[in-house]
Order: structure tokens, then C-alpha cells, then sequence
């Protein structure tokens, strides 16, 4: 049988699969970032019209996906997987979101980094022959973050300096075996890297090994190097993973200076907006790729990108017991010329 594979890490997809829209919805505050104009839908009601922070989560979803679908003039119906999770217990935010779109689902945890680990495997599911559509999906909440992996807000606990700032928000991608837009050329799945950070508070330190072990892997399985992308986005590292993402690639030769962002810098304005070190959570860099980056490619901006989203994979309990962090990037290839 032939293989995909180059080298351990990445695949070589044969037949590319094209991205037909990507929907972005955010909230009140993401909307206020440099990037609002950008995004299909900015709701003022932190609520999104419910109850509680959960369901709104889901209904930020919802709304998300359905928008997602409209722009690629494609039903729910038409799908024939969604890949998808968020930050939540049991992944329940998404879990509800979809559970009456009547689409098979494969629920997916990878922490920051769930936007780019379902891309690869809806990219995938298409260029195996095993759909002819499919949808990658992921969102956060603030507030239902912070009640799982901190403290009420109504506590009004004090952010340090090296703190990241969830975003409200989520983003939808609908990939298709036919169709036109920007294609998955690439998906370098990446290997669980603990650098023994242990502070939740400082998630960036704890992603950015993980960062360079898969944007390394990806360069030596497929030949390529930095200067063949007009764009390296991690997500979510914010203002201090950056750094010791810069800092250790300098150290390996790898330099990622001239064309690297990352979602947690690229969301908020850190000038004017109480965040921190910059923005984190499922929804930062699934929001930022399905608004600035698919339209930058879509508008001819970039012509090869290479996302690379990156998770902190702990929970309250892994924490609480003294647990380090393990950090995870899955990285995926989008070329609007093929």
C-alpha cells in the first residue's frame, strides 16, 4: 500500500482538500481587538441569550458551525463527519452545540491546539476517500473557563503578569473533496512535550517546547523550511511563549523571526486590553483562522501558511496534585495554490 508519510511525523496529502468557508463568531471583547471587523459575528451578550456561561459556549458554537455552513452552501446534511471539541469537561460545550445536527461526531480534546487537531483529521478523513465533506470546529468561553480551570469570577482573583486571557469565541471550517478556496496540503501531527513547567499561570512556557518539536519535525519530514511559508502561526503561546518559542529555535538554527505570529498576540490590542500575556483557549486561534487567515489566503495575501496550534494538557485535578504541564502542537499546511 502507499504511504502518505514523511518521515514520523507528517503526511503528504494526495489529494488535497479544499476549505469551501470558514465561520468565525467571538464576544464582546474580542470584538473590540484589532481583529473585529474580521470576524462573521460579534455578540455583545456575553450570555449569547442563555442562562449560564456553558450554554452560551454552545450556542456560540452553534451559531458558529450554521455560519460556517451558509458560506460554504452546504447543509448540515451534507456533512458526513464534524471534528470538533473545547475546553470543557467531557467536551460538553461542543457535545451540545451539535447534538441535534444529526452528523456523526468525533468529540476531540487537545486543549488550545483542538482547532488545529481537527483540521488535520477532517483534512484527512476527505483525502482518504472516507467523506466527500466534512467540518473542523472548536470554541471557549471566559467565563465557563474560569469557573473550570480557576476560580468564580466573583472571587476577582489577581492575574499574573504571565497570565493568558481565554477567548470568548469559535470557528468553523467545512472541508470538501471538490470545491474551491485554500486546500490542506500537509498535517504534522505532533508528540506530547513536557518541559516540566508546572505553574497554570504560565501556559506559554509550557506550549512553546512542544511548538518548535513539531514545526522541527514538520521542516525535516518535508524538506521545507521557515523561508518557505509566508506565515507561521502558532497559537496559543501569547507575548512570553513567543519569546522562548523565538529563543530555542534560535538555538536549533530555525529562524522563525521574520514571518511568525501567534493567535494569543494577534486577537487583542495588549496596549488597551486587560489581558495579560494575550489571549488562550480553543476558540483564540480557531477564530483567528477562520477569519484572518482564511481570508488573507482567499484574498491572496499569503499563498502558503503553516498553523501550528498548541495545547496545555492539564485539568484542575492534574494541577491541584502538583502535575507538570504537558504541551502539545499539531501543525497543518494551507496553500491557496496547489
Amino acid at each position: 500500500m502507499q504511504t502518505k508519510h514523511l518521515g514520523r511525523q507528517t503526511l503528504c496529502l494526495a489529494n488535497p482538500p479544499y476549505i469551501l468557508a470558514g465561520g468565525s463568531v467571538v464576544g464582546k471583547k474580542e470584538g473590540e481587538g484589532p481583529l473585529g471587523p474580521g470576524f462573521d459575528y460579534v455578540c455583545e451578550d456575553s450570555y449569547f441569550g442563555e442562562k449560564t456561561w456553558e450554554k452560551a459556549e454552545s450556542a456560540l458554537l452553534q451559531r458558529c458551525f450554521s455560519i460556517a455552513c451558509d458560506k460554504a452552501h452546504l447543509a448540515p446534511s451534507g456533512l458526513q463527519y464534524i471534528f470538533g471539541g473545547d475546553l470543557l469537561n467531557q467536551c460538553t460545550a461542543s457535545t451540545f452545540a451539535l447534538r441535534d445536527c444529526g452528523v456523526p461526531f468525533f468529540g476531540l480534546y487537545g486543549a488550545c491546539s483542538t482547532m488545529a487537531e481537527s483540521l488535520s483529521l477532517a483534512a484527512m478523513a476527505v483525502d482518504g476517500g472516507f467523506c466527500d465533506a466534512a467540518a473542523a470546529v472548536s470554541c471557549s468561553h471566559f467565563c465557563s473557563a474560569e469557573r473550570q480551570f480557576r476560580f468564580p469570577l466573583e472571587y476577582g482573583g489577581l492575574r499574573t503578569p504571565t497570565a493568558q486571557w481565554t477567548v470568548t469565541g469559535a470557528g468553523a471550517a467545512v472541508l470538501a473533496a471538490q470545491g474551491s478556496g485554500p486546500r490542506v496540503t500537509h498535517v504534522t501531527t505532533g508528540c506530547i512535550v513536557d518541559a516540566g513547567i508546572t505553574d497554570a499561570a504560565n501556559m506559554g512556557a509550557a506550549m512553546a517546547p512542544a511548538a518548535l518539536d513539531t514545526l522541527k519535525a514538520h521542516f525535516e519530514d518535508t524538506g521545507r523550511s521557515p523561508e518557505d511559508y509566508d506565515l507561521i502561526v502558532t497559537g496559543d503561546l501569547g507575548m512570553i511563549g513567543r519569546a522562548a518559542l523565538l529563543e530555542l529555535a534560535a538555538r536549533e538554527d530555525i529562524d522563525l523571526e521574520k514571518n511568525h505570529m501567534d493567535c494569543g498576540l494577534l486577537i487583542f490590542d495588549r496596549n488597551t486590553q486587560d489581558v495579560r500575556a494575550g489571549g488562550s483557549g480553543c476558540g483564540c486561534c480557531a477564530s483567528v483562522f477562520c477569519s484572518l487567515l482564511l481570508n488573507g489566503l482567499r484574498a491572496g495575501k499569503w499563498r502558503r501558511l503553516l498553523f501550528a496550534a498548541t495545547g496545555a494538557l492539564m485539568s484542575t485535578t492534574s494541577s491541584q496534585q502538583g502535575e507538570s504541564i504537558p504541551g502539545i502542537c499539531h501543525a497543518v499546511a494551507v496553500e491557496s495554490e496547489v
